[in-house]
């Protein structure tokens, strides 16, 4: 995709700004109630977790701190199935309820990679937390504790993913256009 393709008037909206907006609030309800009087340790996924989990932090009724890592596994529209780790986690994880944001579960490599990853530092618990759920390409089997769409097998770009960098700021989720 190069020049107009580019542009933002080429995107189809699959899931709405108010949609999105409904289903969060759902999925931070029942974070904050399922760990209700926990202090809850979120690793957000960047790049493109980074609009879902602000939105999500702010929803959850809970004592919580964030962290990130940066992970990278695509080139262009293609997830290579190689994790590589660009940031890792600050935080102390030892005993701690640990919840995992991530903007998109597709193959599954990603999130068996960050679990494992994350497992060997020993938390009290691990669950995940994905915006989008891509279960028709998934390759490895990963535990999903919190989804907030299921989508096919297209694409989408918007609301924090994005394509080579463009799209992230989008409200909605799309399909650029042909």
């Amino acid at each position: 995709m190069t020049g107009k393709q580019y542009s933002y008037n080429n995107v189809d909206v699959l899931i709405s700004a108010e949609d999105i907006r409904k289903k969060v609030l759902e999925v931070g309800a029942q974070i904050s109630r399922d760990y209700e009087g926990k202090n809850v340790l979120i690793i957000a996924v960047l790049n493109g977790s980074f609009i879902f989990c602000a939105d999500l932090v702010r929803s959850l009724d809970l004592e919580c701190k964030v962290d990130f890592i940066s992970v990278s596994s695509y080139i262009g529209t293609q997830t290579q199935g190689n994790v590589k780790v660009i940031s890792g986690i600050k935080e102390d994880i030892i005993g701690k309820d640990v919840v995992i944001i991530e903007d998109i579960v597709d193959r599954g490599f990603t999130l068996d990679f960050l679990i494992k990853e994350i497992s060997l530092k020993k938390p009290k618990s691990i669950k995940t937390c994905v915006f989008l759920d891509k279960k028709c390409a998934r390759e490895k089997e990963v535990a999903v504790d919190y989804s907030c769409f299921e989508i096919g097998n297209d694409f989408v770009v918007g609301y924090g993913l994005d394509y080579n960098g463009f799209f992230r700021q989008l409200p909605y989720v799309g399909k650029i256009k042909e």
